[in-house]
């Protein structure tokens, strides 16, 4: 199995138990920037109605295994489900749980549906701005290359940067934004 098949098998496990999902990670980062390799197909899944986690966890369980601990994640600070597919394969699958926080609420209300070139299906992703501010709130090396991919490509004028700027000022990010700004490659 490949990390685009079992991208796809959750979108369509979330299609048919109706479960509101929205992809994050390399995939997001792919569309709005540059390709990086990755292992793991990131979602965050709202968990209304109550038991739509549960559901979609079920209709997975052909193909992937979860753990059955809920873990914390101390990046986020959000509660994610870790699956394996039963192919021994080296990917997963995390399933992140939509919680309350501001930026993380806002960023999936405002999730786009696209038409993936990598995937073969539509899906719904975050917009480029708040894969921007989401990156630069984990601050992580390979987050702030992300960043800069994804300024570099989309270029800082055709995004909404007010907006990126006040969630960083939000956050207290608003320096790593000037930093990234000014680290834009050419392309």
């Amino acid at each position: 199995m490949k990390v685009e098949q079992l991208a796809k098998l959750v979108i369509d496990s979330c299609r048919a138990e109706q479960v509101d999902y929205m992809m994050t990670g390399a995939f997001a980062v792919a569309f709005y920037g540059i390709p990086r390799s990755t292992k793991d197909v990131d979602f965050v899944i709202n968990l209304i109605p109550s038991d739509a986690l549960q559901r979609l966890i079920r209709n997975l369980e052909t193909w992937v295994d979860f753990e059955s601990q809920v873990q914390f994640d101390t990046l986020t600070w959000g509660r994610r489900h870790i699956g394996k597919p039963k192919a021994d394969t080296g990917l997963k699958v995390e399933l992140f749980e939509l919680f309350d926080d501001p930026f993380v609420k806002a960023q999936f209300a405002r999730k786009i549906q696209i038409r993936s070139q990598q995937l073969g299906c539509e899906t719904w992703l975050p917009t480029a701005e708040d894969v921007v501010i989401q990156k630069l709130r984990w601050g992580r090396p390979k987050d702030l290359e992300d960043v800069k991919d994804i300024l570099a490509v989309q270029g800082p004028e055709s995004l909404d940067m007010d907006y990126v700027r006040n969630w960083c000022c939000s956050h207290g990010t608003a320096e790593r934004l000037l930093e990234m700004l000014k680290a834009i490659p050419p392309i």
